[in-house]
């Protein structure tokens, strides 16, 4: 597991203990909400930042380069995999890469803030192969395979044969639930937001992500 830095100030409440940061994957078929989730929880919580993820594909109307992805040739994000510069990668449906860039991860972990990924099944297992104590799963469902053609086909932002694609591969994706920790009917988006809230505000306080407890611990005796 990737180590914190050591945090010798002793709190003055348990409020005030640091932590190490959350790994917070988000994953769903396509259409499934995910992208949407973890960009609300991000505006509604100052303690997460998203992992932007690099990609081989094309740029969508309306995504900005940094933001949404970091937009790289395929001999570049090659590149970036041999030289260790890649938490996690995958090939997706055969055609393109998809990964994350390990040092901004770190940094943010360290430094006790939540990372949220939107990524897929695939991009989850790697992560809990070799930061498993880090990461906090959650698998978005759709409320029906109708629900889920129907939001494909209302983003208007892929071809036929592109949707027709993603539908294919949804049901192989839908089938990998059980590798997460969590699991979520995206029927209300707001109901859905209050629930990974709720995830994320339970895991903040499990013990082993608190530095310095037994040292607050050891204060709480008669006449301290």
């Amino acid at each position: 597991m990737m180590t914190a830095a050591s945090v010798t100030q002793l709190p003055s409440s348990p409020a005030a203990f640091k932590r190490r940061g959350v790994m917070l994957v988000l994953a769903s078929p396509p259409g499934g909400g995910k992208t949407t989730i973890t960009r609300e929880l991000m505006r509604l919580d100052p303690q997460t930042v998203i992992s932007v993820s690099a990609t081989t594909r094309a740029k969508r109307p309306g995504e900005i380069e940094g933001q949404h992805y970091y937009f790289v040739s395929r001999e570049k994000f090659q590149q970036m995999i041999a030289s260790g510069e890649m938490l996690e990668y995958a090939l997706v449906y055969n055609n393109n890469y998809y990964g994350t860039p390990k040092a901004p991860v770190e940094k943010a972990l360290a430094e006790g803030r939540d990372v949220l990924f939107d990524i897929d099944w695939q991009g989850n297992r790697k992560l809990t192969e070799i930061a498993k104590d880090d990461v906090v799963s959650i698998f978005l469902l759709p409320p029906s395979w109708n629900d889920l053609e129907h939001r494909l086909h209302s983003r208007a932002q892929d071809s036929a044969e592109e949707i027709a694609r993603r539908l294919s591969m949804a049901h192989d994706e839908i089938s990998h639930y059980k590798e997460f920790q969590y699991v979520i009917v995206n029927n209300d988006l707001s109901e859905s937001i209050r629930q990974v809230r709720g995830i994320l505000d339970a895991e903040r306080v499990k013990r082993t992500r608190l530095h310095n407890v037994q040292d607050f611990v050891d204060t709480l005796k008669p006449g301290k």
